[in-house]
């Protein structure tokens, strides 16, 4: 009788082709049951929640975030700077970080993105200043205190100012430091199967930051210990022209000659691709994180994410750092990644495709098939979203509604069966005191 039914939503979104207009059955952490309308469980359940005031969906899912970055939001100095120039601006600020800073911000980015909707959030954390050195670990207590799924990579910079990089020295760790305890942190902490809450990936920072031989050792390192890899690649076209200058080739190429070229990869970002480019990254079943708000916040350009899906390459969202974005809100994201596309291949991109990038598009970069669906035998990680705000009165479909009109927090969200978000709240959680907290971390960081 601990059978769940969450019953008649307003509207569903399955990612699929089920029809959820009955809802869902969950039962020790798992979906049971997806029914039409009209249906009813097959056998009794327990309990029941009534979900006719809420528009149900697979939990959404981050493929790229830099939780750090939530203390350096709207800073001045980078407010209107492209991705270089506002890097070189910031990396010294960021190389204050403390264990301390690091838990408050990923505190602030992992409940905003709770509150958005989001069940499962991918972290890109590659600064580790003296002091810093555990960074991982911090951020997995995090996770763990809000009771979340995270894919949580462990980044490295081994390629600074002095070898023609563009991080500064102080922010560049050694290689064998960065395998080593890549190594501890997948032995420590890395899940496996369909119900694993925390997994580790490899992911070093960028072509501009690291060197070949350290990507190449990841990926001999994830290929040995089977998890997967992470960077950022084809942002911009200044990247694109540091790698011509420091290796002879373009990013895919550079990414080919690293033995990165695999469905174990995903990458963040991905704009400047050739025709060729988005062939053989579909032909390999790399993913790519598409970041719709920080690719327009720092001018990087527009993603072609029909055609890389179109090609066979996975394609998720992701809101990348709250120093870029400059927000955590996946359900937001999905709004801007829907008028970006369109703004490239017309009106007919439908509000389902980009639901389906936030959900089922997501779990496929992250190798988490078991996610992003309303089906049985799936995570019961679900978001319901209410329509009762100033900002939907007179819309018609509830599902288009949700984009077009702008929803920006769950009501009511569930991860493994357990429910995280209640009237749109996080149990336990000061959310006075957090911020408070984490303001007084960010003016020091920034004032030094």
């Amino acid at each position: 009788m601990n059978r769940l039914w969450i019953k008649n939503p307003l509207a569903a979104f399955t990612a699929n082709q089920l029809d959820g207009s009955g809802g869902v059955v969950v039962s020790g952490g798992i979906i049971t049951e997806v029914l039409a309308a009209g249906q009813q469980p097959s056998t009794p359940c327990g309990q029941t929640f009534d979900a006719g005031s809420h528009v149900l969906l697979p939990g959404l899912i981050n493929t790229h975030h830099h939780f750090y970055q939530t203390l350096t939001r709207a800073w001045g100095p980078v407010a209107n700077a492209a991705l270089f120039p506002w890097l070189r601006n910031l990396y010294p600020v960021w190389a204050r970080l403390t264990p301390r800073d690091l838990e408050l911000a990923s505190t602030v980015a992992l409940a905003e993105l709770l509150l958005s909707g989001c069940t499962t959030a991918a972290d890109h954390h590659y600064l580790f200043p003296g002091g810093l050195e555990n960074a991982i670990d911090v951020e997995v207590e995090v996770v763990r205190k809000l009771g979340m799924r995270a894919t949580l990579t462990r980044g490295s910079m081994t390629l600074g100012t002095d070898d023609g990089g563009l991080p500064p020295q102080s922010t560049v760790q050694a290689p064998e430091v960065v395998l080593e305890d890549s190594e501890r942190l997948v032995g420590q902490y890395h899940q496996r199967g369909p119900e694993a809450m925390i997994q580790i990936g490899l992911a070093p920072c960028s072509p501009f930051s690291v060197t070949k031989e350290i990507m190449v050792e990841s990926a001999l390192l994830a290929n040995r210990l089977d998890v997967r890899l992470h960077t950022h690649l084809a942002e911009t076209l200044d990247e694109e022209e540091f790698c011509r200058e420091k290796f002879g080739l373009r990013t895919v190429d550079y990414l080919d000659s690293v033995g990165w070229l695999t469905d174990r990869t995903w990458l963040g970002h991905g704009i400047h691709f050739t025709d060729e480019e988005i062939r053989r990254l579909g032909a390999a079943r790399t993913g790519v994180a598409h970041c719709p708000t920080s690719n327009m916040r720092l001018a990087s350009g527009t993603a072609r994410v029909l055609e890389l899906e179109d090609a066979g390459a996975p394609v998720g969202l992701g809101v990348d750092g709250s120093a870029s974005n400059d927000a955590s809100n996946m359900i937001l994201e999905a709004r801007q990644a829907l008028y970006l596309q369109r703004l490239r291949y017309g009106a007919e991109v439908p509000v389902e495709r980009a639901l389906g990038w936030a959900t089922r598009g997501s779990a496929a970069v992250l190798g988490r098939p078991e996610l992003g669906q309303l089906a049985p035998g799936m995570q019961a990680d679900l978001a319901l979203f209410r329509l009762d705000d100033l900002r939907f009165s007179g819309s018609h479909d509830p599902l288009a509604a949700l984009l077009l009109c702008a929803a920006d927090r769950a009501d009511r969200v569930m991860v493994a069966g357990q429910w995280r978000v209640v009237d749109g709240q996080i149990p336990g959680l000061d959310v006075a005191g957090l911020i408070a907290e984490h303001s007084a971390a960010a003016r020091r960081l920034v004032n030094g």
